[in-house]
């Protein structure tokens, strides 16, 4: 098993770290690699769009050529897990919590609306528990930084885990997006859940 990890900017190291873990958990023989350019989507079995700054990699992406690839392979089925930025990159609708919609580049491959910097500045970053019950897990400790809201979901998208009501990990199909930093936080349960979706 093979899985790429957009390396443009974000916690690239920290992904790496976490999967290999998952890997060991999960008793599979898997590699991991970065993917800057469309060539290295290929032979790739999934696919995971880090936090960083979400217009940047976005335009970063469009202009290395990957933007529309990755759109294209993400729809014809190649499992992705996008976290805090790489989440709202997946959107379909996004808008900023203070200046309200934006025109940024996207893979808009999953129904769910996102509102970027949702917490406010205030709290820029934050630890809280959450259930992962429905993922087949217990509770965990995760991270926020600078987080965004799933406000809606519809059609094959659902949401898996929520704090306060708000969602905070979806999945709809091939694609799972988390609000929260799962590379930062304290357990490999979310990168297990995305290697299963991998495994199909």
């Amino acid at each position: 098993m093979k899985i790429g990890i957009i390396a443009y900017q974000g916690s690239f190291e920290e992904h790496y770290l976490q999967l290999k873990r998952a890997f060991d958990k999960l008793s599979i023989n898997g590699e991991i690699t970065p993917v800057k350019i469309p060539k290295d989507l290929k032979d790739i079995d999934g696919v995971i769009i880090p936090g960083g700054e979400s217009t940047t990699i976005g335009l970063v992406a469009k202009r290395l050529g990957i933007l529309d690839e990755l759109k294209e392979k993400i729809t014809s089925g190649l499992p992705v897990m996008g976290t805090c930025a790489g989440a709202i990159m997946l959107a379909k609708e996004v808008s900023d919590a203070k200046v309200g919609k934006t025109s940024q580049p996207l893979i808009g491959a999953m129904n769910i609306s996102i509102i970027r910097n949702y917490y406010g500045r205030q709290r820029e970053s934050f630890e809280a528990i959450i259930d992962l019950s429905k993922i087949g897990k217990g509770k965990a400790n995760v991270v926020f930084i600078r987080a965004p809201a799933i406000t809606k979901v519809w059609g094959k998208a659902q949401s898996l885990a929520e704090l306060n009501g708000v969602t905070v990990l979806a999945e709809e199909n091939n694609i799972l997006a988390t609000t929260f930093h799962p590379e930062l936080s304290d357990t490999t349960s979310i990168h297990e859940y995305f290697l299963h979706l991998v495994k199909g």
